[in-house]
């Protein structure tokens, strides 16, 4: 009889206390991590051991290695990089993932997998308030989401112009310009850059980061020909939404296909009273998210939505001997990402959802907002302190004064260590960026994290 069972036993128990002391420390432990990647690595064994070690031991020993090193990310007064948290049942739900060991590529494999995934799409499409038919790929996060909608975009329109992708490739192809706005994620040049479509044009945008529908259409009607539009859900610095119904129907007038970033943004989708920010959204042609930032699931996963199937499995689908495909109906996951291997990706999706249920998805996705708007007009309070956005959604951010005060209240706070905010530099200008992402933050850490500011601010005076 096998003895895999007992293999398995002690390292998964060693591992569960690891993990759940990890968990224990996270509220109270400094944000930042303790040393850096050089001492962590100092630590580590230069050579490979010759003989094998226990996989008890193994465990305790990275468990112990690691520690030092790691920055309390699901902690509430982690607010850097838009990252979110993990929720219960999605982290218990990828320690599954990692235990079922399942391909996620194809439905007759893994139909479990396939099926589970199938069924939060549909829970997506519901939430998000987008074609139901559309096509839902899990993706490693909204770099790659970014790249299947606009490689879907691609197909489509190169389809359009008559030109076989699949056999002639791009050289000699016609040419497809990108329109996107000037304060665009560099997500959406690099996903271009995959797809070897070049530089995008830069549209202008308003003080809060807004493509101007008006500045669109100009530049639209400047380089006729085939045509994809990137619009923003969710601004990087300011939080701010392209004004979805008018650029869409500026850029479907002129036969454009449309691809919305909406990183964390998309999100708002799903509240009553934040949904308006947003209306017209539903009317792109493929949406790029993250399940990894606002809605709380273990890294990683985002997800790429597309609402032609067709262009999108001509974009990714291939067909060997070895394949049991699947012809009709939901497709095969393969078809949907740019791997044919993958972890499943969807199921710890499933079970944030499933836990959370329709109203507190919306709850959730409320009190991120709400915290920023508190985070935002607590640190107005403060003397010195300028909140430079509208807080409509999630993101902060304040000046403090000159570019070299603001640099070193930030640095201040990051070597403190009671919260995490990360600097940027937005319209010519050092910020300090708050993202208010993770489930887990409540009134306590927000009024931690205005105290840990202002005590930054009063130890950095103007020069």
């Amino acid at each position: 009889m096998s003895a895999m069972p007992e293999a398995y036993s002690a390292a998964l128990k060693r591992a569960m206390v690891h993990a759940t002391d990890w968990l224990a420390s996270v509220p109270d432990r400094p944000v930042r991590p303790a040393v850096d990647a050089d001492q962590v690595a100092a630590s580590l064994a230069s050579i490979l051991p010759d003989g094998p070690t226990e996989a008890a031991d193994v465990v305790d020993e990275l468990a112990t290695l690691a520690e030092p090193g790691l920055m309390a990310i699901q902690s509430g007064r982690f607010y850097g990089w838009v990252m979110g948290g993990t929720l219960p049942a999605a982290m218990a739900a990828d320690w599954l993932v990692s235990a079922w060991d399942q391909n996620t590529g194809l439905r007759f494999a893994t139909p479990a997998a396939a099926a589970i995934e199938e069924s939060a799409a549909a829970w997506l499409l519901d939430l998000l308030h987008l074609p139901a038919t559309s096509d839902v790929g899990f993706t490693t996060g909204a770099t790659t989401a970014n790249f299947v909608g606009l490689a879907a975009g691609r197909q489509y329109l190169m389809d359009q112009a008559g030109w076989d992708l699949q056999s002639l490739g791009l050289s000699g192809a016609p040419r497809i310009t990108t329109f996107a706005g000037r304060e665009r994620h560099a997500a959406v040049d690099l996903a271009l850059r995959y797809l070897g479509l070049g530089a995008c044009v830069p549209v202008d945008a308003d003080e809060q980061g807004r493509i101007l529908p008006e500045a669109l259409a100009a530049a639209l009607d400047e380089q006729p020909g085939p045509s994809l539009v990137c619009l923003q859900a969710g601004n990087l610095h300011s939080g701010a939404f392209d004004p979805m119904k008018e650029a869409v129907a500026v850029a479907h007038e002129r036969g454009a296909w449309v691809h919305v970033d909406g990183a964390f943004g998309l999100w708002a989708a799903v509240s009553p009273t934040l949904r308006e920010r947003l209306a017209g959204v539903e009317g792109a042609d493929s949406w790029a998210t993250d399940a990894h930032k606002t809605l709380n699931v273990p890294y990683d996963c985002g997800l790429a939505i597309v609402a032609s199937p067709e262009a999108l499995r001509r974009a990714f689908s291939i067909h060997t001997s070895y394949f049991i495909a699947t012809d009709a109906g939901p497709g095969d996951p393969f078809e949907k990402v740019p791997e044919l291997s993958r972890r499943a990706r969807g199921i710890p999706v499933w079970a944030a959802l499933r836990q959370l249920g329709r109203h507190g998805v919306i709850a959730m996705v409320e009190r991120l907002a709400a915290n920023a708007r508190a985070l935002a007009e607590g640190l107005a309070a403060i003397p010195g302190v300028e909140v430079l956005n509208d807080v409509v959604f999630t993101q902060v951010s304040v000046s403090f004064g000159s570019d070299d005060r603001t640099h070193r209240v930030t640095q201040r706070l990051m070597a403190e260590g009671a919260v995490w905010m990360s600097g940027s530099a937005w319209r010519g200008r050092e910020i300090l960026r708050i993202s208010v992402s993770n489930w887990s933050t409540d009134a306590g850490d927000v009024a931690a994290s205005i105290a840990a500011v202002r005590r930054a601010v009063e130890a950095e005076p103007e020069a």
